[in-house]
């Protein structure tokens, strides 16, 4: 991440896994009648952790609050951004930021994962083409040499 984004730093320092259990510990305690608080609070450690497999427990539970509680939407989209990049889902990240930023055009915080959304995909296309051109090369070879074993036969 570059040093000009300290708004989007959660997408790089995660929650410590005490941290997460206090949250956890609260929301299984509210179970099965959940404030959209602690649902929120839950959601937002799940989806700073290091794990995708919480990650993902987090975006549902952002969807869940986002479908549930109006006034919630606009902190759950950037947060939705948020987790779908965590799980490398760049395009819906993508997507729920900029609904965000469509209703607050000035939101630094969305105007900041806007752009390590951008460098992070820029970042994988650049590795997907070497890779691609790794193989095509590979590839190519592998016909010369098919094509010079039949012209020796």
């Amino acid at each position: 991440m570059s040093e000009k984004l300290p708004y989007a730093i959660e997408a790089d320092v995660p929650l410590g896994n005490a941290e997460l259990e206090v949250l956890k510990g609260r929301y299984q305690k509210e179970l099965p009648e959940v404030t959209t608080q602690t649902k929120f609070n839950y959601a937002w450690g799940l989806v700073r952790s290091r794990r995708q497999t919480c990650n993902k427990e987090g975006i549902k539970l952002f969807y869940e609050i986002y479908n549930e509680s109006r006034e919630r939407r606009r902190e759950c989209l950037y947060y939705l951004a948020l987790g779908h990049y965590k799980v490398g889902e760049y395009r819906k990240a993508k997507e729920h930021n900029n609904q965000l930023l469509q209703l607050e055009p000035n939101n630094q915080q969305a105007l900041s994962l806007a752009e390590v959304i951008d460098e992070k995909v820029n970042r994988e296309g650049i590795i997907g083409a070497a890779i691609t051109g790794v193989l095509v090369a590979l590839g190519a070879l592998v016909v010369g040499i098919i094509a010079k074993r039949k012209t020796l036969m």
